[in-house]
């Protein structure tokens, strides 16, 4: 059974850094693309960083240069460092493990609880 817990979430102020980890279980989480995705109120989802098995990635374009997206294989975990954070990047915050099609990364499974970041003074 796929397994994906969320952590790290929580309240920061302007310009301030979060790191969000993910443990999974339930699948060779090693040769498994995995990526974070994010959903602010009355907005679509949208992906926020996707890392390959070997180690490449992708960001979204709101969060180039300030978000860094890791894996440890050896712990069965991706990270999600967040940088300069702006209230705009408040959301329920998702790991997800997927594979890259033509032209991004691809979600599977269904969507779990997600862990909450609230970027406010």
């Amino acid at each position: 059974q796929v397994r994906l817990v969320e952590s790290g979430g929580g309240l920061v102020q302007p310009g301030g850094s979060l790191r969000l980890s993910c443990a999974a279980s339930g699948f060779v989480f090693s040769v498994t693309a995995m990526g974070w995705y994010r959903q602010a109120p009355g907005k679509q989802r949208e992906m926020v960083a996707a890392i390959r098995s070997g180690g490449s990635t992708n960001y979204g374009d709101s969060v180039k240069g300030r978000f860094t997206i890791s894996r440890d294989n050896a712990k069965n975990t991706v990270y999600l460092q967040m940088n300069s954070l702006k209230p705009e990047d408040t959301a329920v915050y998702y790991c997800k493990r997927g594979y890259f099609g033509a032209y991004d990364f691809v979600p599977l499974d269904s969507w779990g609880q997600g862990t909450q970041v609230t970027v406010s003074s």
